[in-house]
């Protein structure tokens, strides 16, 4: 065993730390998607390649979540029709704002068609229905030009 490694980074042994998972970092997204089904299912696929993700239902709640913790933030990927509030145009905006480099990905059924006039440079649009797969490749390609992963925890 290497000199100062202990049992747990090791994985010898049986003591592990409580909240081992902190110690890994996390790349962490946040998703404004105002349908349950396809918010748990974004999730869903996102936490399984290896991201955190901070799940919102509206514009406001996006704002808010934003304005707060975009500096943690490594990516955005944001429905276009979210209800009453700010849309997800609105949201990118916003976002980009506050770090302009912050990845953005866009979810939509009916409104691609706006995406040249209305989208931030160096966004992605997903067309919904969509294969899982491609959230998570549209967003880990967005990151990975960007070169740099704030929102690691």
């Amino acid at each position: 065993m290497a000199s100062g490694s202990s049992d747990a980074e090791t994985g010898n042994g049986s003591a592990r730390p409580t909240g081992l998972k902190h110690l890994t970092p996390q790349v962490i997204i946040l998703l404004a998607e105002d349908e349950a089904l396809i918010q748990a299912m974004v999730t869903e696929v996102l936490e399984d390649a290896g991201f955190a993700v901070v799940p919102v239902s509206d514009g406001t709640e996006a704002i808010s979540r934003l304005d707060a913790e975009h500096q943690n933030l490594a990516g955005l990927i944001s429905d276009i029709r979210l209800g009453s509030g700010p849309n997800g145009w609105e949201i990118a905006r916003h976002a980009r704002e506050l770090r302009p480099d912050l990845p953005v990905v866009y979810m939509t059924a009916d409104s691609g068609a706006e995406w040249a006039a209305n989208g931030v440079p160096k966004s992605v649009l997903v067309q919904k229905p969509f294969a899982p797969a491609q959230i998570v490749t549209a967003i880990a390609t967005l990151i990975n030009e960007a070169g740099s992963q704030p929102g690691k925890i």
